[in-house]
């Protein structure tokens, strides 16, 4: 690993220079329910804090307390944020995993251990540093119930003593983790600092990892992306809200709830808004399609459970052309699969979801800043084509925390499309629901209560004619049915544009969601290593637009990168394509559940090229 001497001060105020990783992973590998969730979070915050480009990876368990789980925080120079695959520093925690955890490292790692566990005598080409937990935070915490939650926290002040992390950064991320309750605060804090402080007594350093201030951080934020996405609702207007709770969308409508309450009461003390928590997914997609003739801006989130339940009803919407949005959070299938494991696994299957011929309008965000910018794409897209948008996330994205920059408060209008008022409907005296007067596929609609003899009209989901009167010709069905697929070709050219750089490469990769950080890190590693130059495209929505076709023209081999077994996006793009150009498509499918990283995806090209 390449570093870089940089000046440090001791408490002695004396000047030493030491080598700083530039390139750095950390995981704490501890049990779920012992309260980690909360001391890897300021362990994050303090190094985000001191300026330099972080990320973490949560990976729990999806049934019960006690069992493992590992969280990683990657603190890179340069600001790549995928999952990186080897791990440089291990905080050991549990027992049942530590032999485990331990053997998987790579020579030169360090290793923090409960002392108890006595790991050290596993191998010899590794750095261990044992610490006493059990002795330490009982001098800091009387209260025995809470020494199994206070416990974890010493380790940040270990942490911190070994890789120089500034403790007034902890003091702040501590303080902030617990910000209205200042008692545990207090006792937190007290537990980090006695950690420090016999870290500082007792542990000779001998490792070359170590955490020195930059300002790369200056001005952003950390956030997960299902609270993007709850606050990008919010600003998008969204007044309905259906869902059914399962991992891992749970908290993207938990949390909106939180902000609906705070800034969505009227003056008379009243809500703005519905949440509702229904019986089952069917039950929620149902309120939302409800919602959505009625003329609310609503919504639900799922996971692939979830989607696979609400087909009938998706089918209901697009065939009635009714609005609404779809967040899907998703994760590893098929059946119950692995709930707490991301996944790209739901894109082939929702963008036809339903029986008979459907097409559903997808959005891609690969950021949370992305998560908030499309939550507002999305409901205009829904209301302005009628249909469903599925919005699709994954678990990656929606319950890590990720950096970003501050996100831009929205200045465009909200857009309601075709939608005629009483006024409206004065003037041209009357109107056909599902004709198209203007070529783009879109019919006019009405609102129900509009106040009009013209204005009503049967919102069907069996066959129908141009004036919604039910209709079994084949002339009908046919009309309509075209009629709806000019709707989703207009769509191209309103959906998100790809993000493309191209130059003179025959190369091309293209990807999209999550799988964006892991191929930015990945073309610097084959133009450094291999001096191997590709192109890139990440798709950002589906219908595919024109720049996606132009891509695969010019380009001799394209890789798509995506996180299921399938290849599904491949498969989608094959149907767009001309057929002489299908076999430039080549896969490269990851399907393990854990984030993509980068050094998988430069040795698989690298491989299939030959090289």
């Amino acid at each position: 690993m390449a570093t870089t001497d940089v000046t440090l001060q001791d408490a002695a105020g004396r000047l030493e220079r030491k080598p700083v990783v530039n390139d750095m992973s950390i995981q704490v590998a501890t049990v779920n329910g012992s309260g980690s969730q909360s001391s890897n979070t300021v362990l994050l915050r303090s190094i985000f804090q001191m300026g330099v480009p972080v990320s973490g990876k949560n990976l729990f368990p999806s049934n019960i307390a006690g069992l493992p789980t590992w969280y990683t925080i990657r603190a890179n120079k340069d600001g790549y944020i995928a999952r990186k695959k080897e791990i440089d520093f291990l905080v050991s925690m549990n027992s049942e995993t530590a032999q485990e955890d331990v053997m998987s490292l790579a020579p030169g790692a360090a290793a923090l251990y409960d002392e108890p566990l006595n790991l050290k005598s596993l191998r010899n080409d590794l750095i261990f540093y044992a610490v006493p937990y059990d002795k330490l935070v009982a001098t800091v915490c009387p209260e025995a119930k809470l020494r199994k939650l206070v416990k974890n926290m010493i380790y940040v002040g270990v942490v911190a003593q070994l890789l120089d992390i500034d403790m007034a950064e902890v003091e702040k991320a501590i303080r902030k983790q617990f910000a209205k309750k200042a008692k545990a605060a207090n006792l937190n804090m007290a537990a980090a600092q006695a950690g420090f402080d016999y870290a500082k007594a007792n542990l000779t350093k001998q490792d070359p990892f170590h955490i020195a201030r930059m300002d790369k951080t200056a001005g952003k934020i950390i956030i997960d992306g299902n609270s993007a996405a709850a606050l990008g609702c919010m600003f998008a207007g969204v007044t309905v809200v259906t869902w059914y709770p399962i991992t891992p969308s749970s908290s993207l409508v938990e949390t909106l709830i939180d902000y609906m309450k705070e800034h969505r009461i009227g003056a008379d003390g009243k809500a703005t808004f519905a949440i509702v928590q229904a019986e089952d997914e069917l039950a929620a997609i149902g309120m939302v399609i409800g919602g959505g003739w009625a003329g609310a801006r609503s919504m639900t989130a799922t996971a692939g459970p979830g989607i696979s339940l609400m087909a009938e009803f998706a089918g209901l919407a697009y065939y009635a052309e009714i609005p609404g949005v779809i967040w899907d959070i998703q994760r590893v299938g098929p059946s119950t699969g692995l709930p707490t494991r991301t996944s790209q696994g739901d894109i082939l299957s929702t963008a036809f979801l339903s029986h008979g011929d459907t097409k559903n309008i997808l959005l891609i965000p690969n950021s949370v800043s992305e998560c908030f910018d499309m939550a507002q794409d999305a409901f205009n897209l829904a209301e302005q084509f009628q249909t469903l948008v599925f919005v699709m996330s994954d678990l990656d994205l929606g319950m890590n925390n990720w950096m970003s920059e501050p996100f831009k408060y929205p200045e465009t209008a909200i857009k309601r499309g075709k939608i005629l008022s009483k006024e409206d409907l004065d003037k041209v005296g009357h109107f056909a629901r599902y004709k198209d007067v203007d070529g783009d596929g879109i019919g006019y609609r009405t609102l129900p209560g509009t106040d009009h003899p013209a204005a009503a009209y049967f919102a069907r989901g069996s066959g129908h004619n141009e004036k919604s009167q039910y209709s079994e010709r084949p002339d009908d069905f046919e009309r309509n049915m075209e009629r709806i697929n000019r709707k989703f070709e207009t769509a191209r050219s309103f959906v998100p544009r790809p993000e493309v750089d191209t130059g003179k490469s025959e190369i091309g990769i293209i990807a999209y969601g999550t799988s964006h950080w892991a191929i930015i890190e990945s073309r610097d590693q084959l133009r450094k290593e291999y001096n191997f130059e590709a192109d890139y495209l990440r798709l950002k929505a589906y219908p595919f637009t024109r720049e996606v076709h132009e891509f695969i023209e010019k380009h001799d081999r394209v890789y798509v990168v995506e996180q299921n077994r399938d290849a599904q996006m491949l498969s989608l793009l094959k149907l767009d394509i001309r057929t002489d150009l299908t076999p430039r498509l080549r896969s490269i499918s990851h399907i393990h559940g854990l984030p993509l990283d980068a050094r998988s995806v430069t040795d698989e090209i690298m491989t299939m090229e030959g090289k």
